[in-house]
């Protein structure tokens, strides 16, 4: 499904008296409105293949309608979004549940929708059917050598499928670890960690990038192997210049300080890329900004106040995805509210007064550098987020028109009530 050109244009003539009204006022009380708008522009985010379908918990899945068969319909819905929201021009995809038969076709279809492929993701943390080794007791810790080598195996062909799709970078997430003390040498299995990962790691051409993900709980109780960004950042540094941590915003304890951690990772250069979602208690995986939206602008004042020192460019230095389970909403819905969530709070963070900021913390002055991150976080900048949307043929507002035009209906026509997505 492709949306018209006239769907959008008919949309945005409706809205577009009152938008300029928005936009004037902010741009009347927020300097360099241009330049935040030319950055939005530029900056997407990249749309997770397993997020297309519902999600759900340990104890059941309520399947919505209408969600895609195969990858070819996966890469159909994250063009639709793109075509709405103009931030979403990257998909990513898990092996083996997107893997590619024919990567030639794979491409031309992304490319006509206007869609790259982001950081492939490998899988080894499930049994696949036929599946020789288990890795119910790990994978790349896994104290059977055979074990090991099939995991090993795995990432290099992930690595394999990537390259012809156009990818340039792995991330590895590994559900490693223990449910009970004593089960496991966490020495040993860090050594064997390494060693696998120092596989994979010799696989990667020469532009790629690897990502380790950490998580501190989940599937296992007791430990995880890598199950905090210090042991990602061990990793990291083993490996050597081509390996980065990945900050996935669930995987941490409750109250972390996550804008300290991608500031310190940035200062060191192991700063790979970016897992959005939100949570109240654990690894929710519930929409960006849905839970935490002042935690999430913190984050982005740090990332552009760290990207700027370091002259990074903003789009494309970093790897940005979304990273939920849709349970009970719409699958599309969440993922452009979770888009819009993140455009504002980076928009927000653009609009911070660095000077005045700087200048209040080197005076030790704590009730102004306050007061200047709550003014830029309390000033609305939707109008912004949308006019960068306009400018680059997008919907004003692209959840109103994905209601309006009934889209998921015409999903639901397509592809029949009972269809289920691939993945979790």
């Amino acid at each position: 499904m492709q949306l018209e050109k006239h769907q959008l244009d008919r949309h945005n003539d409706k809205l577009f008296n009152g938008h300029q009204r928005k936009l004037s006022f902010v741009q009347e009380f927020t300097p360099e409105c241009e330049a935040i708008i030319k950055k939005l522009m530029a900056f997407q985010i990249g749309i997770p293949s397993w997020a297309l379908g519902n999600g759900g918990t340990r104890f059941g899945r309520f399947s919505g309608a209408g969600e895609p068969r195969n990858l070819e319909e996966k890469i159909e819905d994250v063009g639709l979004l793109h075509a709405l929201n103009r931030s979403s021009g990257a998909i990513s995809l898990h092996i083996p549940w997107d893997s590619v038969a024919d990567p030639s076709n794979i491409r031309n279809l992304a490319t006509q929708y206007g869609l790259r492929f982001d950081a492939m993701n490998s899988n080894t943390f499930q049994d696949q059917k036929g599946q020789e080794q288990s890795y119910k007791f790990g994978s790349l810790q896994h104290t059977d050598k055979a074990v090991r080598k099939q995991a090993i195996e795995h990432n290099i062909e992930v690595i394999r499928q990537g390259v012809a799709l156009g990818s340039e970078a792995l991330t590895i997430w590994l559900a490693d670890g223990s449910c009970f003390p004593g089960q496991l040498n966490f020495r040993n299995a860090f050594q064997r960690t390494l060693e696998s990962l120092k596989e994979i790691y010799a696989a990667l051409p020469a532009h790629w990038k690897v990502f380790i993900e950490y998580k501190a709980f989940e599937p296992n109780f007791y430990s995880t192997t890598v199950g905090d960004w210090g042991q990602s950042l061990l990793f990291a540094n083993k490996l050597g210049p081509k390996a980065f941590t990945l900050v996935d915003l669930g995987h941490h304890l409750p109250n972390a300080n996550i804008e300290q951690i991608v500031s310190l990772l940035l200062m060191e250069e192991k700063l790979g890329g970016f897992h959005f979602n939100d949570s109240k208690y654990g690894d929710d995986d519930l929409t960006a900004g849905s839970i935490k939206p002042y935690q999430l602008f913190l984050i982005f004042n740090e990332l552009v106040e760290g990207m700027d020192a370091r002259g990074m460019d903003h789009a494309s230095d970093l790897g940005w995805m979304i990273d939920a389970s849709h349970n009970i909403k719409d699958p599309l819905e969440d993922l452009m509210q979770s888009v819009e969530a993140i455009m504002i709070a980076y928009a927000q963070a653009l609009s911070v007064d660095r000077k005045a900021l700087q200048l209040a913390q080197q005076e030790n002055d704590v009730v102004r550098a306050q007061e200047i991150l709550q003014q830029a976080f309390r000033t609305d900048l939707r109008p912004l987020v949308a006019e960068a949307r306009f400018r680059a043929g997008g919907a004003l507002e692209p959840l109103s028109l994905f209601r309006d035009l009934e889209l998921r209906k015409e999903l639901i026509k397509e592809r029949g009530r009972e269809t289920v997505s691939t993945g979790l």
